[in-house]
């Protein structure tokens, strides 16, 4: 019988709903602006193996294991490092734990923060695509210069928070699960059609020869292999955080394998659509294929700009954007709420007021687009690698032995092979602390 505190716990209503709303957080606009960048500068198709490889070896180490951790004590980081502290050194380690679990939850908001302000410019952009407005605009770059400035986009940037949070407070499954389960086939949709358009384009076939032809000396190229873990493990979003969360809104006989199967299948499928459509099209009129915001404020929209019915294209584009920016914010902003809710015992609604009030406050004050880039980049160099390192040590090795292996077991048919204790214990610890002292090396891989 469930514990009055668990009957209270929001779940996903099913194991879909928990597999798109996990694919949700790890689609991104990495998938849409670095994703495709990196292939093509790293050696095309060449990329793609160290690339795969990485997706394969984290999905079945890091992501079960983040699932199964929050899942098995039906907590956020706070409460999974609290409860590993207690299950190997008693009653008075938990505090402990529950303290180190701090650093993935305040490192989940601060990213979250940093995202928000460039979910608003995507709003913005969006309107303007709606209103006929970017179609229209002369300089580019003056108009994402505006947009980028102290306090420049603040209604959009509120804008972003009042989505994202009115979503929040509707609850797991009545908020998060069906706004993934509308967005996410949408952003599909939407991106498929932009293919099949831009497929159609004259000089688009020097795109995809970019993007897929093998330029085989890259696997020697040690940056190669940098870039694509980093581009694995950022996509995959393990961080010892918002998969945790997710985790623990999961039901028990849910099998947590075939769910990171299923996630790392998709979102690599969504960054190769993506990179289908970002590159050719850039190519086809003789543009920069630069990373970053530049690529999807400045770049596209002129790319848009010269296209026939260019107009109804940016719009499926930037509302695509927004979906896959939105469902990933949404999973940032749990883990600080879960975190609220459980340490202060209060309800959803005052959680999400709390973390909204938090989430305004500094937001506002980094909407600048230098100030947001060295924000993003600090967290996801410093403070989101850490929190996967901990997460890992946490359920491998400070727990009981056996655990880990319990937990990811919960809910299949046949166990796993002998292989899971080596890759998760050895290779994945190690990978996450690799990924660490990397991001800093290079100043980001992420």
């Amino acid at each position: 019988m469930k514990s009055t505190e668990e009957k209270k716990r929001g779940e996903f209503r099913s194991r879909m709903g928990f597999i798109i709303a996990c694919v949700g957080s790890a689609v991104g606009m990495g998938n849409i602006w670095m994703f495709p960048y990196r292939v093509g500068k790293f050696g095309g198709f060449a990329f793609l193996i160290p690339y795969f490889i990485f997706i394969i070896l984290l999905g079945f180490s890091g992501v079960i294991g983040e699932m199964a951790f929050g899942r098995s004590v039906k907590s956020g980081p706070m409460g999974a490092f609290g409860a590993a502290m207690k299950m190997r050194f008693g009653k008075k380690s938990e505090k402990w734990g529950k303290i180190i679990g701090l650093i993935p939850v305040l490192g989940s908001l601060a990213m979250a923060i940093g995202y928000s302000v460039v979910v608003g410019w995507l709003i913005k952009y969006f309107w303007a695509a709606l209103s006929g407005v970017l179609i229209n605009v002369e300089d580019m770059g003056a108009y994402f210069g505006e947009t980028a400035i102290s306090f420049g986009s603040v209604p959009w940037h509120m804008l972003a928070l009042g989505v994202t949070f009115a979503v929040m407070v509707l609850g797991i499954s009545n908020g998060i699960e069906k706004m993934n389960k509308i967005m996410m086939p949408l952003f599909f949709v939407f991106f498929i059609i932009l293919l099949i358009r831009v497929a159609t384009l004259a000089g688009a076939a020097e795109g995809y020869k970019y993007l897929f032809v093998p330029r085989w000396e890259q696997l020697g190229n040690i940056q190669t292999w940098v870039y694509a873990l980093g581009q694995a493990f950022f996509s995959l979003s393990v961080a010892g955080s918002g998969t945790i969360v997710y985790g623990s809104y999961l039901k028990k006989d849910v099998d947590v394998v075939s769910c990171a199967k299923n996630v790392a299948l998709f979102d690599t499928i969504a960054a190769l659509i993506s990179g289908m459509v970002v590159i050719p099209a850039v190519f086809a009129f003789g543009l920069d294929v630069g990373s970053g915001p530049p690529l999807m404020f400045i770049t596209l929209p002129a790319v848009f700009q010269n296209m026939p019915v260019g107009s109804v294209f940016a719009v499926l584009f930037f509302i695509a954007a927004i979906f896959a920016a939105i469902t990933s914010l949404v999973n940032l902003f749990e883990t600080p709420i879960e975190a609220v809710e459980s340490v202060f015992g209060i309800s959803r609604v005052k959680a999400v007021a709390a973390v909204a009030v938090v989430a305004v406050a500094v937001g506002l004050f980094i909407e600048n687009g230098d100030v947001v880039g060295a924000w993003m980049d600090a967290v996801s160099i410093y403070a989101v690698p850490l929190g996967a390192v901990l997460a890992a040590i946490m359920f491998f090795w400070i727990c009981p032995k056996g655990y880990a292996r319990k937990q990811i077991e919960l809910g299949r048919e046949k166990p796993l092979g002998k292989w899971l204790e080596p890759v998760t214990k050895y290779v994945f610890c190690v990978i996450t602390i690799v990924v660490y002292v990397l991001g800093i090396l290079f100043g980001g891989i992420g």
